[in-house]
């Protein structure tokens, strides 16, 4: 197994906070390197990790660099499989693989999609053309959480509104949350999807 990153905050804390964890759990990385992002050809790094014999890459970074780098190994014969976190969970990943995305995993909060009562704001957000895909109903559950506080405050000046949200609890399209003593909001974990057909969804067990 390798890791790399693409020297962001985003992209190397997630791939050390995994690779700690793998190395936690008795794994031992064949590669950690990193990438420059934006680049087109990864033919170099592809090629070191077919001479490493890697079965599986963790790319810590975004969907674009994620992409040619699938791509770019099935070009060289590799049936290696990717894994990376929240940033693939995107249609343009699939558009830049096409069938080499196929097998990817990737880690995300549970899809909101699936929850009936986001039913009404994902049916009105597919009628006006827009995605309900990815962050779109975090989003739209942070703006409505945001709106109850400022209500239960009375005010929107920072404190009384940060206070209303520590205290609160409120029903949004993921459903009734609040937020821990960390200001981390208690939902569920991660989950695992796959690409599969040009499509994500939970990774079957």
């Amino acid at each position: 197994m390798a890791f790399v990153h693409d020297k962001t905050a985003y992209g190397k804390g997630l791939a050390d906070a995994t690779m700690a964890a793998y190395e936690a759990a008795g794994g031992t990385p064949a590669l950690y390197e990193a990438y420059t992002a934006g680049e087109k050809d990864y033919t170099a790094l592809v090629s070191k990790l077919k001479q490493e014999g890697i079965g599986v890459l963790y790319v810590g970074g975004y969907h674009t660099e994620a992409g040619l780098m699938a791509r770019q190994m099935r070009e060289q014969g590799m049936d290696t499989v990717l894994v990376s976190g929240d940033a693939l969970v995107t249609d343009e990943y699939w558009a830049i693989t096409g069938d080499a995305g196929e097998g990817t995993l990737m880690t995300f909060s549970p899809d909101p999609r699936k929850n009936e009562i986001a039913k009404p704001v994902v049916d009105k957000l597919l009628a006006a053309g827009k995605t309900a895909e990815g962050y779109a109903l975090y989003t739209y559950a942070a703006i409505q959480a945001w709106k109850d506080a400022v209500e239960a405050a009375g005010s929107t000046d920072y404190d009384p509104v940060v206070t209303a949200l520590n205290d609160g609890n409120f029903s949004t399209v993921l459903g009734d949350l609040s937020f821990d003593d960390k200001g981390d909001v208690t939902l569920p974990g991660y989950v695992f999807y796959e690409w599969k057909d040009g499509k994500y969804d939970y990774l079957e067990q």
